[in-house]
């Protein structure tokens, strides 16, 4: 039986130096991993985030914009980023589809379990796109939800450290990564893997969670096989 995966990619992921937008050249470096896995007989889906371009809860901080408005802005953005994903997987020769928690018939199709599956039958990598459909859901909690729906063996959170450290890595040089997390130690010391309401329903369905880095070459196959030197798992 194949192998089923689901990687979650930040929107901030996509932006590259500039901090907003989307990089190419990230997008082509993101499909030369997925197309990777692929050559390994692994099944791929993908959650992407929508922050390069905008976040519902700084749209919503001044309270010019309510949060559900600001969280639906979110959500379209990741449509966005989702289509650019497609666009980078097809030019590397892979099939991909959106699909996406909220309709949009001329841009991609509707979340259906089911006909996801049948994607992967057909060898094609799956792109979840806006979320959960509902506002104050984050799209961490969408990549766990999505992941289980589908049973993937793994969530991968693909960022840009290695890990998650006891402390913020940027900002204090003796920050300490920590290689294996529990759930229970992830939810009661509010260590910032994925947001609260992630982190339980990943325990609750018994869903491992593997943050990496998302820049170096091959991480992704290695901790599908079991190499998880490079990263830090939650289980």
């Amino acid at each position: 039986m194949k192998k089923r995966v689901l990687i979650k990619f930040s929107g901030e992921a996509f932006a590259g130096t500039e901090g907003y937008g989307i990089d190419t050249e990230i997008l082509k470096f993101i499909a030369d991993e997925i197309k990777e896995l692929q050559n390994h007989d692994i099944e791929v889906a993908v959650v992407v985030g929508g922050g390069n371009i905008i976040r519902g809860v700084t749209a919503a901080a001044d309270g010019l914009i309510r949060r559900t408005s600001g969280d639906y802005m979110g959500m379209l953005a990741t449509v966005i980023n989702a289509v650019a994903l497609q666009e980078a997987l097809e030019h590397q020769g892979l099939q991909a589809r959106v699909q996406s928690a909220i309709k949009m018939e001329a841009v991609c199709e509707s979340y259906v379990v089911r006909k996801a599956r049948r994607h992967f039958e057909k060898g094609r990598v799956v792109i979840f796109a806006a979320g959960t459909g509902n506002p104050f859901f984050t799209t961490d909690t969408a990549a766990t939800l999505r992941a289980t729906e589908i049973e993937a063996e793994i969530l991968i959170k693909a960022t840009k450290v290695d890990g998650v450290y006891d402390k913020d890595p940027m900002k204090f040089d003796d920050a300490v990564k920590l290689d294996m997390i529990t759930y229970d130690d992830a939810l009661k010391d509010h260590i910032k893997v994925m947001d609260d309401t992630a982190i339980a329903l990943a325990k609750d369905n018994s869903l491992p969670i593997a943050v990496t880095n998302m820049n170096e070459k091959g991480n992704l196959l290695r901790i599908i096989e079991g190499d998880y030197s490079r990263c830090s798992i939650v289980k």
